[in-house]
C-alpha cells in the first residue's frame, strides 16, 4: 500500500497520551524495512530520546543498520521500546532501553552514566522526545501545562546535552528535533511551538559554542508525520485528515524522516553545523 493510499484510508481515532504504535490504524512505517545500511556509523554509540516509537524508533533502527549501538530513552511505553530494541538487535547491533522522565535532570544524568558504563563512549546524541497539548485559546493553557511542555521539550535538551558533553570529542554529533510549527505557526500549539522555536535557537547557538571542539550540532524540522503523538493529542476528525494540506496531500512516515538524522549523524554532513533540515512534504518553503 502506498503512503497516499494509507493516508486516505486512515480512520478517525484517538489514544491517551503518550500513545503507542500498536494501537494506530494503520501502524506507522517506522521499522526501516527497505533501508539498507552501508556502515556510515560503524562503531558509534548513539543516545536517542523518544526512541521507542515514531521518528525515534525509525532513527534508532536506521542507526543500527548503519553500524551504531543505540541507547533508547523513553517515558513509559515499554512495549514499543522493547520492539525497537529487538529491531535494532536484529540489525546486528547492541541496544539498551531506559525508561524515565527526561524532564528530570537526574534521569538525564543516569542515561549518560549507564551509556558510559555499558559502551564506554557517546558519539551521537539525538534529542528527539517531545510532548504537545493542543488548546484553542491561550487562556486555556495552564501554567502547569506551559511549564511541563518546556520541561520536556527544551529543558531536557539542556539537561542531557550538559551531561553528555564531557564524554564527547571532536567529530561527535548532536542532532535535535524541532518542528515546522515555529516556522509556519499553529494556533492550537502555542506552548509547543514556543519550545520548538527555542530548539532552533539552542541548535544554532550551541553549534557556534562547540565549533572549536569539533562537535557539530544540527536539527531536523519534521512536518506532519504519522506518529503516536498525533492520535494521542488531536481529536479524531483532525487525525482523519492529518497531513492532507501539504503539497504532497498526505502525512509523512517516520521512515521518511530518519534518513535526515542518519545524514546529519554521519560524515556525509561533515561541512554542516547550525542548520535545520526540513522534512515536511513541502509544507514550508521559507528560510
Amino acid at each position: 500500500m502506498s503512503n497516499s493510499e494509507e493516508t486516505k484510508q486512515r480512520p478517525a481515532q484517538q489514544q491517551q497520551p503518550p500513545g503507542t504504535e500498536r494501537a494506530m490504524q494503520p501502524e506507522p512505517q517506522s521499522e526501516m524495512r527497505n533501508y539498507r545500511g552501508s556502515g556510515k556509523l560503524e562503531g558509534k554509540v548513539a543516545i536517542i530520546t523518544g526512541g521507542d516509537s515514531g521518528i525515534g524508533r525509525a532513527t534508532a533502527i536506521g542507526f543500527a543498520k548503519e553500524g551504531a549501538d543505540v541507547v533508547i530513552a523513553y517515558l513509559n511505553e515499554h512495549e514499543d521500546a522493547n520492539k525497537t530494541k529487538e529491531l535494532a538487535q536484529e540489525a546486528g547491533r547492541k541496544a539498551i532501553t531506559m525508561a524515565g522522565d527526561i524532564g528530570e535532570e537526574t534521569f538525564c544524568q543516569q542515561i549518560v552514566q549507564q551509556t558510559m558504563e555499558r559502551f564506554g563512549q557517546i558519539d551521537i546524541l539525538v534529542n528527539n522526545a517531545a510532548e504537545q497539548h493542543p488548546q484553542e485559546k491561550l487562556e486555556d493553557i495552564t501554567t502547569e501545562q506551559w511549564q511541563r511542555t518546556f520541561r520536556t521539550n527544551i529543558d531536557a535538551m539542556f539537561f542531557l546535552t550538559k551531561a553528555a558533553l564531557p564524554h564527547m570529542k571532536e567529530g561527535d554529533v548532536i542532532v535535535n528535533t524541532t518542528s515546522i510549527v515555529p516556522y509556519r505557526g499553529s494556533a492550537e500549539l502555542i506552548d509547543y511551538g514556543a519550545t520548538k522555536g527555542a530548539i532552533v535557537g539552542f541548535t544554532r547557538c550551541l553549534a557556534q559554542n562547540l565549533a572549536d571542539r569539533g562537535i557539530r550540532v544540527n536539527a531536523v524540522a519534521p512536518g506532519p508525520i504519522w506518529t503516536p503523538l498525533i492520535p494521542a493529542t488531536f481529536g479524531p476528525d483532525k487525525v482523519e485528515t492529518f497531513g492532507s494540506d501539504t503539497l504532497m496531500k498526505r502525512a509523512g512516515q517516520p521512515d521518511e524522516v530518519a534518513p535526515a538524522f542518519i545524514f546529519l549523524a554521519s560524515s556525509d554532513s561533515s561541512y554542516m553545523t547550525g542548520h535545520v533540515i526540513h522534512v515536511d512534504g513541502g509544507d514550508w518553503m521559507g528560510d
